[in-house]
């Protein structure tokens, strides 16, 4: 909001220089960075898209996902990309979900709860104020997947993000009943 008052106050003046507290002073291409200001303080995506970020044990999660992404791409989606949460940068993966207007996230269930990994990427973005974005949820779990659950509990703190409501539950590895929600989960995302 602070951000967004000082934009209103910056439209009426005749800015050389941006001197920010983190980061190089900005002589040049101005119109460029207060744009990005403006779309970074407003919460709104700088790209259309969708991230799918996911955090898997074994290697079934990501194998899904990587199938998910391949359906999503053939249905049209003009931008999909995949981090996995246990290996790819964390600061990336935040980046690119404020980035791109939607997300799925997909976990492997872990301990009654989620892989850590993703818990500490969605407890990021809540610390970060995530917002204004669709979200689609896969979880992964033999016997009692709880990962979605999880998952939800957290999203739903988030002000308006939107959850799919094709939720995918994989047990173990997937199969073909479980390839078709993802087919759902793709169908519903991309109508949004």
């Amino acid at each position: 909001m602070q951000v967004q008052a000082l934009l209103k106050k910056l439209a009426t003046l005749d800015v050389k220089m941006i001197c920010p507290l983190h980061g190089p002073i900005l002589k040049e291409n101005l119109s460029y960075y207060i744009e990005k200001y403006d779309i970074w303080s407003s919460y709104r995506p700088e790209d259309e898209g969708i991230l799918i970020a996911y955090a898997s044990i074994h290697g079934n999660t990501a194998d899904a996902v990587k199938e998910l992404a391949k359906i999503l791409q053939e249905k049209g989606a003009k931008k999909v990309v995949l981090t996995d949460l246990a290996r790819d940068d964390m600061a990336e993966a935040i980046e690119d979900a404020f980035r791109y207007d939607k997300m799925i996230v997909a976990a492997s269930s872990y301990n009654f709860g989620m892989f850590p990994p993703m818990e500490q990427f969605l407890h990021h973005l809540s610390g970060k104020n995530y917002q204004n974005r669709i979200v689609g949820i896969v979880e992964n779990g033999t016997w009692a997947p709880t990962a979605g659950k999880c998952m939800k509990e957290i999203l739903e703190t988030m002000k308006n993000v939107k959850i799919c409501e094709t939720q995918v539950t994989i047990r173990s590895r997937l199969n073909e009943e479980s390839r078709a929600k993802l087919e759902e989960l793709a169908e519903e995302i991309l109508k949004q």
